[in-house]
């Protein structure tokens, strides 16, 4: 298993399996800390990027115990699931783990970290199939026949008023609240995730990232990124392109990708 338990520092790490994966994290060019945290554990199939919120050191701690945490119940969960392995069930069981370590953990006025929380994307592979869990406003992203497809769906309040048709593309940019997020991990006990399925074929590639991504990077110039850098290198572009874009963020971007079962 793979974690960046210094946030703050930049990271980018190979795994060398039928799914590829590069990840490197960023503390961007305004902030002092870095309160994202990324995981990946190869022997289980789980891949993931963390968001946290809640002054720089409830950020780190909520980001950090949400990815720790679901390492732990899903290594557990496929231990002893085996074949019965429900992935739905067990991703939003825990979440909701997560949720309510890291709520508990925020009510204890010793500690100094109430009120913090987490944005959470979280990719298990089992087989072909891969299963996207989402709370927060951080993104997974399909890129297959060369195009991208956003494949979570922000929970953010943009995101509402968009869908209520109160925002559009003309007007959201004078959006003061593109920020808010209306659910996390850990701000409140409960949470329920949002959980997508599909097979992964060959040649597809699943990009992960905060919002130090998605919200100053368009998904048309992501698209772009795709098209013209080998896969190698299409995360230190998109960091890269995040930083000449203002870097107003921590950025951290997480890519698999899927190659021929057994090569």
């Amino acid at each position: 298993a793979h974690l960046n338990r210094r946030p703050s520092k930049d990271r980018l790490v190979l795994v060398k399996s039928w799914v590829q994966v590069w990840c490197q994290t960023d503390v961007g060019l305004r902030r002092e800390h870095n309160e994202d945290s990324f995981l990946f554990d190869e022997a289980s199939g789980l891949y993931m990027v963390a968001d946290g919120m809640g002054g720089h050191r409830g950020g780190e701690v909520a980001s950090r115990m949400a990815v720790e945490t679901m390492r732990e119940f899903v290594q557990n969960a496929v231990h002893d699931g085996g074949r019965r392995l429900n992935p739905r069930l067990m991703l939003m069981q825990g979440y909701e783990e997560a949720s309510h370590r890291i709520y508990d953990r925020s009510q204890d006025p010793q500690v100094g970290l109430q009120g913090m929380g987490t944005t959470l994307v979280a990719a298990f592979l089992r087989g072909t199939s891969l299963f996207v869990g989402n709370v927060g406003d951080s993104r997974a992203y399909l890129f297959t026949h060369n195009q991208l497809w956003q494949i979570t769906e922000d929970h953010s309040l943009m995101n509402e008023q968009i869908r209520a048709g109160l925002l559009n593309e003309h007007n959201m940019n004078g959006f003061t609240a593109r920020n808010v997020i209306t659910r996390s991990v850990g701000f409140e006990r409960d949470v329920q995730a949002d959980v997508i399925e599909r097979e992964l074929e060959p040649g597809e590639m699943i990009l992960i990232c905060s919002d130090g991504l998605s919200g100053l990077v368009t998904d048309k110039r992501i698209t772009e990124i795709f098209r013209q850098f080998p896969k190698e290198q299409i995360v230190g572009a998109c960091i890269e392109e995040a930083k000449k874009n203002g870097g107003d963020d921590n950025v951290t971007v997480m890519l698999l990708c899927a190659q021929q079962r057994g090569s």
